[in-house]
């Protein structure tokens, strides 16, 4: 066979291909997608819709909170008796609004919305890789996503509302449906919401992983990674170990809820009367929430610094400095991530040397952290900077 016949015969395959491509209709191409493009920006434009959602619960809550003499009788039409007679949210659904502001800030703008979209979009393009290593692990990932955002979004237009036991939703308030209107019908499609968008960042963060370890286009060893993936890759590790732990604790509580079991419940009175729960410790809650809410900081952090660190060596015109230390860094980080959750549990009663080893683990993370701060500084000095816009985003967060 000639050369000639090799490239006819490549060309052919080539225009088999993107036939192939052009064959797929529009559920196929734009709704269930398995391109990894396709994908992140479903994950962008789901995460935009909740961020103004947030923004707005965060709005009521904070003009009540700010103007606490303001009437708030123009809000009757859109949010209806939850304002009370005095012209006040009530109690039970300014609960809810913090309960519902923090949920879809921390899971689903910043964990779905930032890792979801960029991780998607930058991995396979950066790693020379076609595509994901699974492209319906990749679609599945987005609409388990997706249904969980459903689920979230119809509590709130339960009469009773949605749920209402702050963010960290402690038991025993939010173990008992009896406890307050925010404890019934809303915390359940809380629990199951959480639930799926768990399996959702697990199936996305198995499918990170498994790219930029097999699919590494080649001479890229995990030395020539751009920091931007190592940032990802770390991220999808720090998620896969720490949201199975979260949702142990959703089921755990499902079945406090519905099952008459008692892994967070004892000794628990209400109006009076003595429950029948007899064993748990609301404090085990706390400890496998903290286990993945710490974890959580940095699974946010650590895209944005990846971003950061190639955007400020593009704009200073120069390479970024210690790039080894970098990486370096960021496992520091990822590593002390998860030694360090108690320090959110101060006050439930340790043991005082306990807390002063997770204060000393939390004083010790600053470590590599300064490296990063210290790294752009110094890839800034003497750099030929171009103040474009995302460089002065980045400057900023360093500053």
């Amino acid at each position: 066979m000639t050369t000639s016949d090799v490239i006819s015969t490549a060309d052919v395959h080539v225009a088999e291909h993107d036939h192939h491509e052009h064959e797929l209709n529009f559920w196929r191409k734009y709704v269930f997608a398995e391109d990894h493009k396709t994908i992140a920006k479903q994950y962008l434009i789901t995460g935009i819709i909740w961020a103004i959602i947030g923004i707005s619960f965060s709005v009521i809550f904070r003009l009540q909170l700010g103007f606490p003499q303001m009437k708030l009788e123009w809000l009757r039409p859109l949010i209806g008796n939850w304002i009370e007679d005095s012209g006040k949210l009530s109690p039970d659904f300014y609960l809810a609004l913090v309960t519902m502001h923090g949920t879809i800030m921390v899971f689903f703008v910043l964990t779905a919305g930032l890792s979801g979209t960029f991780s998607n979009f930058l991995i396979p393009l950066q790693v020379g890789a076609r595509d994901m290593a699974s492209g319906f692990m990749n679609m599945l990932s987005y609409w388990f996503f997706f249904v969980a955002s459903l689920l979230m979004f119809v509590s709130i237009f339960l009469e009773t509302g949605p749920a209402a036991g702050g963010w960290v939703i402690y038991p025993p308030l939010s173990a008992l449906p009896q406890a307050h209107k925010g404890s019934e019908m809303g915390m359940t499609l809380w629990l199951s919401s959480m639930a799926l968008f768990i399996i959702s960042q697990l199936l996305g963060g198995i499918n990170y992983i498994t790219t930029v370890i097999n699919l590494r286009t080649r001479g890229m060893s995990f030395s020539k990674l751009p920091l931007t993936i190592w940032a990802f890759f770390l991220t999808a590790v720090l998620g896969l170990i720490s949201f199975p732990v979260l949702l142990s604790a959703a089921l755990l509580l499902i079945f406090d809820r519905s099952f008459g079991t008692s892994f967070f419940l004892s000794d628990i009175y209400v109006a009076g009367e003595a429950l029948p729960n007899v064993g748990g410790s609301p404090i085990l809650f706390q400890h496998l929430f903290w286990f993945l809410g710490h974890p959580e900081v940095y699974i946010v952090m650590l895209p944005a610094l990846g971003i950061t660190s190639e955007v400020i060596a593009t704009n200073s015109r120069k390479p970024i400095f210690g790039y080894r230390a970098m990486i370096a860094s960021m496992m520091g980080i990822a590593f002390l991530a998860f030694v360090v959750w108690a320090h959110h549990m101060f006050v439930t009663g340790m043991n005082p040397f306990l807390g002063s080893v997770f204060m000393f683990l939390t004083l010790i993370i600053a470590v590599p952290s300064s490296v990063k701060a210290f790294n752009y500084i110094t890839t800034l000095w003497r750099g030929n900077i171009r103040f474009t816009t995302a460089m002065l985003f980045s400057i900023g967060l360093v500053s």
